[in-house]
């Protein structure tokens, strides 16, 4: 089973990340003392499309492992019955980039109040990257022939655990054949060791965690990973089954072989299954500027704008709207730049400022009409709380998007 226990190379971890991204994050506090986590350290990356690597998120729980990239392999198992190096991935299959939002499941989870415990992110576990890499449709095609509709591929990090569990992670297949990608690049550079090297499974649109790292094993099954499904030892479902669930406090979710739906928001309305699954994102902005930390001076015109970014996952972003009075008045903002699927979307707004102190917030909406909501419910509100325009606080801290908690207060003086 998987634990929280301390570990001690963390520590030299974080320093060494710290000082490769050269103050583009900081550290995010987690209180198990176990993961390796940085974000963002400026609300300014928020006020453009494309995330430096320097200035991307990074999060795991186990040692980065000691990669070789000359004898690294990727095994495909489970009927599939093939192992590929990366010099194989790259000379046998065409090679492609995607725009991707990689946003952490436990983005938000500081925000909850009670706390939850672990890693205490704000808003600053979420970036925009280029990954370059081959397609899984490739690498999967014509194998296996009789794969049902419904099939699983199921994801292993080589990342060493020091307890007994193994980090794999479960998607259908459809999605793995429709998007998915083997990444070994980031950004136009080889992906960085914090970061995968020297390969990493992108899922675009979804949550980081099934962006599984250093991946070793791609196994094709009937269901999603559950304990004894791996020809290794080992706990093999906790990733999958136990954490990145959604459910109040004091709640042992029970293990599920499948899912009808993969849409976290869909889960989390029909209450089916009873505590969702953290797969694709939902619907979120953040103002990336102002970015609250120096008084602002009105311009002579008197408009000052203000950008951001929005992102919904598999679906589209179909509105935004701003507000400088902390949520009591709206207004539409414009969506600009490049539009991706699977990536956010800039969005700007001219807002005729007077002199004061103001509060800034966002709510984005997405193309199936669903919007950020408010803010985080009290614990024991749980399913009623989206009809209340509020997230439903989740003991875990996962998929929150509420619009106060990521509000900034800026003071404008005149010019």
């Amino acid at each position: 089973m998987a634990t929280e226990q301390p570990r001690e190379s963390r520590r030299d971890e974080i320093d060494a990340i710290l000082e490769r991204k050269d103050g583009g994050v900081r550290e995010t506090r987690d209180e198990a003392d176990k993961y390796t986590v940085v974000g963002a350290a400026d609300r300014r990356t928020y006020a453009n499309w494309l995330t430096p690597v320097e200035e991307h998120f990074v999060c795991h729980r186990n040692d980065i492992p000691d990669a070789d990239a000359d004898s690294w392999t990727v095994s495909l198992t489970g009927g599939l019955d093939d192992e590929y190096s990366l010099s194989d991935l790259n000379d046998e299959f065409p090679t492609v980039a995607v725009a991707h939002t990689m946003e952490c499941a436990g983005n938000g989870r500081g925000q909850h109040r009670p706390e939850t415990g672990s890693v205490q992110w704000g808003f600053e576990a979420a970036g925009t990257a280029v990954w370059t890499g081959t397609p899984l449709s490739s690498v999967l095609r014509g194998r296996p022939d009789d794969a049902d509709d419904d099939a699983w591929l199921t994801a292993v990090g080589g990342d060493p655990s020091d307890g007994d569990d193994v980090f794999a992670r479960s998607i259908p297949l459809s999605k793995a054949l429709e998007d998915c990608i083997l990444a070994t690049e980031m950004n136009g550079r080889p992906l960085p060791r914090e970061h995968g090297f020297p390969v990493r499974l992108i899922v675009p649109g979804w949550y980081g965690v099934n962006c599984v790292k250093w991946v070793e094993e791609l196994r094709l099954m009937d269901t999603m990973v559950v304990d004894g499904s791996l020809d290794r030892p080992g706990d093999h479902a906790y990733w999958q089954q136990e954490a990145y669930r959604m459910h109040p406090a004091g709640v042992d979710p029970e293990p599920n072989e499948t899912v009808e739906t993969v849409d976290t928001w869909a889960q989390l309305e029909a209450g089916e299954p009873d505590h969702p699954y953290t797969f694709d994102q939902t619907v979120m902005s953040v103002i990336g500027s102002p970015d609250g930390e120096s008084t602002v001076s009105v311009p002579e015109d008197g408009t000052i704008e203000l950008t951001g970014v929005a992102w919904a996952g598999d679906d589209g972003v179909e509105r935004v709207e701003v507000s400088t009075d902390g949520g009591d008045a709206w207004a539409d903002a414009e969506l600009f730049g490049p539009d991706y699927a699977g990536a956010w979307r800039l969005f700007r707004y001219d807002w005729d400022a007077r002199p004061g102190t103001h509060v800034l917030c966002s709510r984005a909406t997405d193309d199936r009409g669903r919007r950020q909501p408010m803010r985080i419910s009290d614990p024991d509100a749980w399913r009623d709380a989206l009809e209340a325009d509020e997230f439903p606080w989740n003991e875990g801290g996962y998929a929150a998007n509420a619009v106060l908690p990521n509000a900034v207060e800026i003071d404008v003086e005149s010019a």
